[in-house]
């Protein structure tokens, strides 16, 4: 293994270039915590600042986690346009939404937004049901509040509709050697990523650990990831220093081989 940093990669069409390995602050997520935020309170705004120095730039944030204050502090050490901000909102009106990127906004401290995603999504039909939403966030990315939006998929029915939206510029999507915690068999995944990927779409990988399910052998959860062709980027919850070097350690030991 060398020193060369993690690989930085091109999101899809999006224009946006990210480290290939995202710092994941949602594990365990619910009622704006996770267990990244449930630590001491110094531990993730001081994690994420190490991981830059480990070639992690792409950081990965939602409401539903409260991992945005860390981040905002974390945000202190650097130029904005060093780091990657993806956040999530699952704002269900127009209004809300526009509410939700003004606070992100204030409580991130910048004045733009990477990639906003609207989070989780189970039903087929969300082109039609957040089309209030899919508005809100098309007119902040006309005015450069964000640059990129799509969604975070928690079906096979999601998953279809948004390779074939040309408003999805992202998608995030689960995706593990076992099926464990995914909206279907690895193999149908892998077809659904490819097919994204075909039509422009950045697809960023999640729970690749499986929400620690196979977090006793992290080489070969990451490996499967890493050797697929239909993944751009992926996202995994550190929840130790020594978790956080391991992974960049096993996902440039790949990247480099």
């Amino acid at each position: 293994m060398t020193d060369k940093p993690i690989d930085i990669v091109t999101l899809g069409n999006s224009g946006i270039r990210a480290s290939y390995l995202a710092f994941g602050t949602g594990t365990r997520g619910y009622s704006h915590s996770s267990a990244q935020t449930r630590k001491d309170p110094q531990w993730l705004t001081n994690a994420l600042v190490k991981s830059y120095d480990a070639g992690i730039n792409f950081w990965d944030l939602a409401d539903l986690y409260g991992s945005h204050p860390f981040a905002k502090k974390a945000l202190e050490a650097f130029e904005r346009e060093q780091v990657v901000i993806m956040t999530k909102t699952m704002a269900k009106d127009a209004d809300g939404c526009r509410h939700d990127i003004d606070r992100f906004l204030e409580e991130l401290g910048t004045d733009y937004l990477d990639i906003v995603l609207m989070h989780g999504k189970t039903s087929g039909n969300w082109t039609r049901e957040d089309r209030g939403v899919m508005d809100v966030l098309s007119e902040a990315k006309k005015r450069g509040v964000i640059r990129a939006v799509g969604i975070s998929a928690h079906s096979y029915r999601a998953l279809e509709t948004a390779v074939q939206e040309p408003w999805v510029d992202i998608m995030l999507v689960r995706y593990n050697y076992s099926g464990v915690q995914m909206d279907g068999d690895p193999g149908e995944i892998e077809k659904v990523m490819q097919a994204a990927q075909k039509n422009g779409k950045g697809t960023v990988a999640m729970k690749v650990l499986g929400e620690d399910a196979l977090a006793s052998d992290p080489e070969k959860a990451i490996r499967f990831v890493a050797q697929t062709d239909c993944v751009n980027a992926m996202t995994i919850g550190y929840q130790s220093d020594e978790e956080l070097a391991q992974c960049v350690a096993i996902v440039k030991t790949i990247r480099q081989s």
